[in-house]
């Protein structure tokens, strides 16, 4: 019967019912199974309100929320295409991943840049499908780079430091950046795209209009890596200094757009927070009877190499990241894949690193990826021809993931040298 049960919240979360609810309601029917309390579930509710690293989240999305809403996409496109002189597919690939670093979310780039950005490209002289592609596979790239949201829950849940985790995203988020950006170089020569040159007027006068905006990574991992400021601080640092420069200095957001700005972006905080209390409640439940240890002992059987392992994980994680949010997606399987990744050797840094990238592809993996279905909608486009659109740069990611997971060193190279 409790089999049964389950089965059937859970083919009733395939149909929309609310993520939260079926993993409340699976903890509190195995919890009561088990003859156990089932306010063990609000014990752990309570636990996760009094994390102090919590603080972070809801700041950083704020933050990202207010560069959605001003005018810093525009900014920094113009600042972009100014220094790098690999053409507009170079600029689009970069601008798409610092401000995915910033908001946390694949969907909101797309919506906030696609509008920029396409036309654009299209008017250098890129054909439309690969120009369809590149921003869909483009609105995740940033996932990997600080202060994104996913890294510090993948920290939270997986208790791994997020110091490390943010340096340890930086060198593999750019090596995704660079073979996307060598992809669109050679279509722009392809067709004959003739690319801007690079210019120290130009250079000069985006930088004058973004000089507000440029200092802000420098000045969060600068305080974060010299010890000046924890992650927290960073996180309210960010919070402040967004908010003064986007509505008092630059004036691209009015104050009285702040209340539905705020109530957008803690929409989504609170959505975050519920799913991972009850989260919390099953994940407590799996860890006492043992379940990542019966799972580790069952691999163990049949799985004797630590690389064979980590192949079929990414093509787990892939099918996950495909079918799940990304948030949902770390609060529900985390918990279960760290145990079993550790009782192979694999590095929990190394780890997040590789399933942050599983998720971050999975978002333009047929037929079900999020980006694809986003940018769909965002350009009224068949979403089968989004399939072929994004299918080179789906190839290109799969290429570097493996690069990324079978060479640890480039995950852990700045966390032995800088993190300890």
């Amino acid at each position: 019967m409790i089999l049964t049960l389950i089965i059937a919240l859970i083919v009733l979360a395939l149909f929309g019912m609310p993520l939260f609810t079926v993993l409340g309601t699976i903890a509190l029917v195995l919890f009561w199974q088990a003859e156990i309390d089932i306010s063990s579930v609000a014990v752990s509710m309570y636990t996760l309100a009094g994390s102090p690293l919590l603080v972070a989240i809801p700041l950083f999305t704020f933050a990202g929320y207010l560069f959605a809403y001003s005018k810093a996409p525009g900014r920094l496109v113009n600042l972009s295409r100014a220094l790098f002189p690999g053409g507009l597919a170079v600029v689009a690939l970069a601008t798409c991943a610092v401000f995915t670093a910033f908001t946390g979310a694949s969907g909101v780039t797309i919506i906030a840049m696609g509008g920029l950005l396409l036309p654009a490209l299209t008017m250098d002289g890129y054909n439309r499908r690969f120009n369809l592609g590149l921003l869909t596979a483009g609105g995740s790239l940033g996932l990997l780079f600080p202060p994104s949201l996913p890294l510090i829950l993948y920290g939270y849940v997986a208790s791994v430091s997020i110091d490390k985790l943010f340096l340890a995203g930086l060198l593999p988020g750019i090596f995704l950046v660079l073979v996307l950006s060598a992809y669109g170089i050679w279509v722009g020569r392809k067709d004959g795209v003739v690319r801007q040159k690079v210019s120290a007027t130009a250079a000069l006068k985006s930088l004058r209009e973004a000089a507000w905006e440029v200092p802000l990574p420098i000045m969060i991992l600068g305080g974060i890596y010299s010890g000046v400021i924890t992650v927290m601080e960073a996180a309210a640092l960010t919070a402040g200094y967004v908010f003064v420069v986007e509505v008092f200095i630059y004036r691209d957001i009015k104050l009285s757009q702040i209340p539905n700005i705020v109530r957008e972006s803690m929409t989504l905080v609170g959505g975050i927070l519920i799913i991972l209390s009850c989260a919390l409640g099953l994940t407590n439940y799996l860890v006492d009877a043992e379940v990542p240890m019966l799972l580790l002992d069952w691999m163990q059987q049949y799985i004797d190499s630590k690389y064979t392992f980590l192949l079929l994980l990414n093509i787990f994680l892939l099918v996950v990241g495909c079918l799940m949010d990304i948030f949902s997606a770390l609060i529900v399987v985390v918990p279960l894949i760290v145990p079993v990744a550790l009782g192979f050797g694999v590095d929990p840094v190394h780890l997040g690193i590789i399933f942050l990238t599983n998720l971050e592809i999975g978002y333009i993996t047929p037929p079900v990826g999020l980006n694809l279905f986003i940018s769909s909608y965002r350009f009224k486009e068949p979403v089968v021809s989004l399939y072929l659109a994004s299918l080179p740069f789906l190839l290109l990611l799969l290429g570097a993931l493996l690069v990324i997971t079978y060479i640890p060193a480039i995950s852990l190279f700045l966390v032995d040298l800088f993190g300890g």
